[in-house]
């Protein structure tokens, strides 16, 4: 009767801040640019600082206010910098002269980007900690792996129509979203049920082929769905519905297998029952830099 009662309230702790994500999710991706913006900066800022936190774990020592200074500047050279303003019209001067600043301080946050490497491995010269090198670079991994990715997402979620101009478009961030729900959930039920073969089980031994071929497959037919729901023009949501279950799931198989390495269970505990931010993120994380160039190849 206790395990039972002790079961129950992981359960509905679990659910609670399960839907409390989900509506802040899509409250702060569907109000606006800016809360969307805003909102992914947060998580990325969070999950830098869980993936320091793993480094340590592993022996290293981050350089971490560097890397929380290069973060932020990543971030917001990655981002749209003119998106936050109106398009100039022909006689509003204002606007067209706000515009040409923000070009010029996103150029400007582009040109720090590329320095940030070589002001890390500098700034490991003059570090008295053992294995220096290696602290610089866990620092620029974690710039890499969870701030990179989920500042592209800005620039994604302005899709370009060939017709109309890139356009501020929620739902296409939101599709790609559900379709990551919609393979892990598949892939843990098919895997529940016909899972027989492994699939690394070094790296994640609940994940089985049959799960995640299942996984990949109504992921797949769900694209359709979808792509009724928003076309967003000839096969894009097919494509996404091929590529997004497969990234997903490496993504997945990769942040299991950092925390492995690390001997962590969960990469934080912001959400009650459901890890950290990383944890939460995994898949998208690997998915959102294969979209973006998926987009400026199409």
């Amino acid at each position: 009767m206790l395990l039972m009662a002790l079961n129950l309230k992981t359960l509905a702790t679990r659910s609670a801040s399960a839907a409390v994500f989900v509506v802040l999710l899509v409250g702060c991706v569907y109000w606006s640019y800016i809360s969307f913006s805003v909102f992914f900066f947060l998580v990325s800022m969070i999950g830098l600082n869980e993936f320091y936190k793993i480094a340590e774990k592993m022996g290293a020592k981050p350089f971490k206010v560097v890397g929380f200074i290069f973060g932020i500047i990543t971030y917001i050279g990655v981002v749209p910098l003119t998106k936050f303003i109106s398009n100039p019209g022909d006689d509003d001067l204002d606007v067209s002269v706000q515009y040409s600043s923000m070009e010029d301080l996103q150029s400007g946050f582009l040109a720090l980007i590329i320095l940030c490497p070589f002001i890390l491995l500098a700034t490991a010269l003059f570090s008295k900690k053992e294995n220096s090198i290696q602290n610089a670079l866990y620092s620029l991994g974690g710039i890499i792996y969870a701030v990179i990715p989920f500042g592209l997402l800005n620039q994604t979620v302005f899709y370009d129509d060939g017709c109309t101009g890139a356009f501020f478009t929620p739902n296409l961030i939101l599709g790609i979203i559900f379709l990551i729900w919609s393979n892990d959930t598949f892939a843990y039920l098919g895997g529940s049920l016909f899972g027989k073969n492994k699939m690394i089980e070094r790296v994640s031994p609940g994940k089985t082929w049959e799960g995640t071929i299942i996984g990949v497959l109504i992921t797949f037919g769900l694209s359709f769905l979808f792509n009724m729901l928003y076309n967003l023009g000839d096969y894009t949501w097919q494509i996404l519905g091929i590529i997004v279950p497969v990234l997903a799931t490496i993504g997945d198989l990769v942040e299991s297998k950092l925390k492995r390495e690390a001997g962590v269970k969960d990469s934080g505990s912001i959400m009650p029952g459901h890890g950290g931010v990383l944890d939460r993120f995994d898949s998208l994380i690997f998915v959102s830099p294969f979209v973006y160039v998926l987009f400026k190849l199409l």
